[in-house]
C-alpha cells in the first residue's frame, strides 16, 4: 500500500463472482484486496487468487475476529488479515504466521497499543466519524503509526486523507458498485482506475 495507497474490500451476503471481480481490479491497477470471511466462498477465492495473482498484488482476508480466523486465512494463502476491532491475539498470531495484519482502532490509545504488537498498519474504523482532521491530529503524537482510514471513504476523500498523513485508504462499495451482483466489470475497472489515480503516491 505504500506505493498504491488503496485497499479494496469485497463483501457480499450471497454468492458473488469474487475471482472475476478481483481480476478486474488487478487489471485496473489495484494492488491490495481484502475479501471478508463472512462472504460466501471467501476462503476459496483467497486460495485461488493467492496462487494466481502477480507477486506485487496482496490478497488478504477481512472481518477476522479470532485467532482461529487468522489460521484459516493464512492456510488459504492470505498475505494479510484485517479486523474491525483490536484484539491482541489476532495481531500476535498473524505475526507468528508470517502474514501482515491491520487491527481496527478508533482512538489514539488503541492505535498505540495495537502498534506496539507489530501489525503492518492500523485500520481507522469507522473513519467517516472522524475524518482527515483526526488523522492529521493524531499523526503529530504518533508519527510512526501507519493509518488506513476505512468506512465511508468516497473518491473525494482519498486525497484529503493522504494529505493528512494516512498510509492509504480502504474502500468497498464506492469502487465495487454492483459488480458483485453481476454488474459491469468494465464500469468496475473505470471506477477502480479513478481511485487508483487518486491514491497513487506522487
Amino acid at each position: 500500500m505504500r506505493r498504491n495507497g488503496l485497499l479494496v474490500i469485497l463483501r457480499a451476503r450471497q454468492e458473488a463472482p469474487l475471482v472475476e471481480v478481483v481480476r478486474s481490479l488487478i487489471e485496473a491497477g489495484v494492488r491490495a484486496v481484502e475479501i471478508t470471511l463472512p462472504t460466501p466462498g471467501a476462503l476459496d477465492a483467497v486460495r485461488i487468487l493467492a496462487a494466481q495473482a502477480p507477486p506485487d498484488v496482496l490478497i488478504g482476508a477481512g472481518t477476522v475476529l479470532t485467532a482461529a480466523d487468522v489460521a484459516v486465512a493464512a492456510d488459504a494463502g492470505a498475505r494479510f488479515v484485517v479486523s474491525p476491532v483490536f484484539r491482541p491475539e489476532i495481531v500476535t498470531v498473524a505475526r507468528e504466521s508470517g502474514i501482515g495484519s491491520l487491527p481496527g482502532v478508533f482512538t489514539p490509545t488503541e492505535m498505540a497499543a495495537a502498534w506496539d504488537l507489530g501489525p503492518s498498519a492500523v485500520k481507522l474504523f469507522p473513519a467517516s466519524a472522524l475524518g482527515p482532521a483526526f488523522v492529521s491530529a493524531v499523526a503529530a503524537p504518533l508519527p510512526d503509526v501507519p493509518v488506513v482510514p476505512t468506512g465511508g471513504v468516497a473518491l473525494s476523500d482519498v486525497e484529503p486523507y493522504l494529505d493528512a498523513g494516512a498510509l492509504g485508504v480502504a474502500v468497498g462499495s464506492p469502487v465495487l458498485g454492483d459488480a458483485l451482483s453481476g454488474g459491469s466489470l468494465s464500469a468496475l475497472r473505470s471506477r477502480a482506475r479513478d481511485f487508483v489515480a487518486a491514491a497513487v503516491r506522487r
